[in-house]
């Protein structure tokens, strides 16, 4: 079977990965109507194409945070990797580390920073954080990731509780039997970790940006927020010295009902006046999608689905195709749009309205 494009990497694991495990992945809070608008939108943005601009020579490279990678998508946080297959997330580090792009390792993935680290020893790894009741857990994690060599903190703001994943409800958690959070080993023992592989209610709901000045003292790594939806907190955002915003809704799985990744990210890269990186996850499924998100502001979008898919396919040569397709997607429609260049798009190259 060829796999050509996303929807084929999808169709492999949604036939070949057990049900609950497909769940877990595919699932949306609530009614889901976030992650499918997630995927519309994109839908209703249309190209300006610019033509006889000499395409011959094309360039896909860009730099987030001072780094250079070989074309603007990264890997997004996602948890329990080995649902998808055996070694999970030193796979997907592989696969980054092959592409010269960035991943985000999930504190909740199922091997630990530091074997992620030697895995893929050259790869620009971010680390994502959660802010738990006890603070010692979130600050261990932190300088465990500092340690490995990890190049920036990325902190979800969008999860005080859990989002309502019905499907997740129904099936009773089953994958959790299948995976282990190696970051958390040993640190909840003999308690109910029922919640996602940790104690229900362990993420600290108080959390506020005050705590933003906690996690300066904690870590040198310059500090990105994942989860912003509003110009008002990308002001907060921007005022408290944060080096990123990651323009998110949590795939579908937080809040439903929220605008989708795309449409929320004029009004953010407007507030920040391109003093910070603007980032986006949320619904990327083509080379065409990472053209129209960096058209409308974004530097960088990061896949959350599609490099589990990848996985589930054959690990880190499935999710290397995943990221191939994509990059080989991309440069076809910079050259289709007339963008020679990752500094040539801009809001000129699409036709965009939320209605």
């Amino acid at each position: 079977m060829a796999l050509v494009c996303l929807s084929d990497f999808e169709a492999y694991a949604k036939q070949h990965l057990p049900k609950d495990a497909w769940d877990f992945i595919a699932t949306g809070a609530d009614e889901c109507s976030t992650l499918e608008e997630n995927l519309k939108a994109f839908k209703r943005i249309r190209f300006r194409p610019r033509v006889l601009r000499d395409m011959s020579a094309m360039d896909t490279r860009t730099t987030i945070l001072g780094t250079e990678i070989s074309f603007p998508v990264g890997i997004a946080p996602t948890g329990f990797h080995r649902l998808a297959w055996p070694d999970g997330e030193l796979s997907t580090a592989r696969a980054a580390e092959a592409m010269k792009t960035c991943y985000i390792a999930s504190s909740y993935a199922s091997c630990s920073v530091d074997e992620i680290a030697a895995a893929a020893p050259a790869a620009l790894r971010w680390f994502q954080l959660y802010i738990h009741r006890d603070r010692t857990i979130s600050e261990r994690l932190v300088r465990r990731a500092e340690a490995a060599g990890f190049r920036a903190l990325v902190l979800t703001a969008d999860v005080p509780y859990t989002g309502k994943r019905r499907d997740d409800i129904r099936n009773h958690f089953r994958f959790l039997s299948a995976v282990k959070l190696k970051n958390f080993e040993g640190v909840f023992e003999g308690k109910d970790c029922s919640e996602y592989g940790v104690p229900a209610g362990s993420i600290d709901p108080s959390v506020t940006w005050n705590d933003i000045s906690w996690l300066r003292r904690v870590t040198r790594l310059p500090l990105i927020i994942k989860g912003i939806l509003t110009k008002e907190d990308a002001e907060l955002a921007l005022s408290h010295g944060v080096q990123g915003i990651i323009v998110s809704n949590h795939g579908g799985r937080q809040l439903d009902g929220t605008p989708a990744s795309i449409d929320a990210l004029v009004e953010i890269v407007a507030a920040v006046e391109n003093k910070i990186d603007v980032y986006l996850d949320g619904g990327i499924r083509t080379g065409s999608d990472v053209l129209k998100a960096l058209a409308l502001g974004a530097k960088c979008v990061f896949i959350g689905r599609p490099a589990i898919w990848g996985l589930a396919y054959k690990g880190e040569e499935g999710l290397r195709k995943v990221l191939e397709i994509l990059k080989e997607e991309f440069r076809l429609s910079m050259a289709l749009a007339g963008c020679r260049n990752v500094s040539e798009i801009g809001r000129h190259v699409v036709q965009y309205s939320k209605l």
